[in-house]
């Protein structure tokens, strides 16, 4: 150990209580930084992981066509014509959804497509009628983009699989509409009522899509809305989610179909999400500053108290870079100290918090605290940390680096 260090840790004893109560501060700082983060991007990441678990990485619609206008430029009745893009045109649905699977294949970040026709219809129940949209669906395509496996909450898909006329309902349109496993019910739409019976109940915790959204193999939604050809839109996953957004302009490209990625479609909540984390962080990032003022008003303190030490080193031949670095390793010390019981506080709490009850049902489903464990998260609230500590450390020790043995015994040191 260096004579330094030893010198640092002997002057730490001569303010202890400061030095321990800047050591709780770093350490709440640390800690409550590193749970809030932990919060905040596990309900992120869970409401991602519900949102492509239903609607998927890239959603593919309506086709593109540019429109033109045109211009003489022979003067009147002149055969010449300048025609000028005004921009485009969006028709709805998709004519040729088989060729754009082919297409879709071919891009290296695909994982899978389903072909997808949708439709309103009225569904009547013993109980009442109420208005549904009707999704015609591939099931094996589906289950590739979707997580529509394990959202099912009772019931079987090898009965959806296996009977045509039967039908997924969410658990919001179900128990709304008094209908169990095996209940039958009617779906009017164009002028046309067919009977079917409820295969399976799902439950993605997205309200808007629990209470109105109801499944049918492709085959039978494609008789009830009178749909013979054509898709309403594409779904597709990807191996890699996060390049969603920049695959999607290059597919619009090739494909002349509007593409929709999902930070795209929920850019509103992402930015809900990013403002809690940026506020949460700064919130307990006040622990870490009044643990920077502390160490500041304790090294000032030490300094005046320890006039005499510091005459008596400089005598020794100790240089002023020496000072400097004895109380900047007094605050390198509490800091480490500080930010060793943070991360571990941050931990233990993180995973206490990971196991309350917390119903929530809305934008996704959970009935408990969802947590995210990150090792960036350790990273920002220990930078943090240094940042505040140390600048706040670097005056007392510049101030006692000025120090002149002579300025001491003279009394006039400032």
């Amino acid at each position: 150990m260096s004579p330094n260090i030893r010198i640092a840790l002997r002057f730490l004893t001569a303010k202890k209580r400061s030095m321990l109560m800047s050591l709780a501060c770093i350490v709440l700082g640390v800690g409550l930084f590193i749970v809030t983060q932990a919060t905040t991007s596990g309900f992120e990441a869970y409401f991602i992981r519900t949102i492509l678990g239903t609607d998927g990485a890239v959603r593919i619609q309506d086709k593109l066509q540019a429109t033109m206008q045109s211009i003489e430029a022979g003067g009147y009745g002149s055969p010449f014509q300048i025609q000028i893009k005004n921009g485009r045109k969006y028709i709805e649905g998709i004519d040729y959804p088989v060729e754009l699977e082919k297409t879709l294949r071919t891009f290296r970040n695909v994982a899978g497509v389903s072909e997808i026709i949708h439709g309103q219809a009225t569904v009547r129940s013993s109980f009442k009628d109420d208005t549904v949209q009707v999704y015609g669906i591939y099931l094996e395509d589906h289950l590739k983009v979707s997580d529509l496996k394990n959202q099912i909450a009772s019931g079987s898909l090898m009965t959806f699989r296996t009977a045509p006329d039967g039908a997924l309902l969410g658990r919001d349109m179900a128990t709304r509409l008094q209908l169990g496993i095996g209940d039958s019910f009617q779906l009017e739409a164009n002028h046309q009522v067919r009977r079917f019976r409820v295969s399976a109940i799902y439950e993605t915790g997205v309200a808007d899509i629990d209470k109105v959204r109801l499944y049918l193999n492709m085959d039978q939604a494609r008789s009830l809305l009178k749909r013979t050809t054509g898709a309403s839109y594409l779904q597709v996953s990807l191996y890699d989610r996060d390049r969603a957004d920049r695959d999607a302009p290059w597919m619009e490209e090739v494909l002349k179909h509007s593409v929709a990625s999902w930070q795209e479609r929920e850019r509103t909540w992402l930015q809900v999400f990013k403002a809690l984390r940026i506020s949460t962080g700064i919130t307990v990032s006040v622990f870490t500053l009044i643990a920077g003022l502390a160490m500041f008003n304790t090294l000032a303190m030490v300094v005046m108290e320890k006039t005499k030490d510091i005459a008596i080193l400089r005598s020794m031949g100790y240089t002023r870079r020496d000072i400097s670095r004895i109380f900047l390793w007094q605050a390198a010390i509490v800091l480490a100290l500080g930010t060793a019981g943070g991360c571990l506080l941050g931990l233990g709490v993180t995973y206490g918090v990971s196991l309350m009850p917390l119903q929530i049902r809305g934008i996704f489903a959970t009935n408990h605290f969802i947590v995210n464990y990150s090792l960036w998260h350790y990273v920002e609230a220990v930078a943090t940390a240094v940042v505040m500590v140390m600048v706040a450390s670097l005056i007392p020790s510049r101030r006692a680096a000025r120090l002149e043995p002579g300025d001491i015994i003279r009394g006039t040191a400032q």
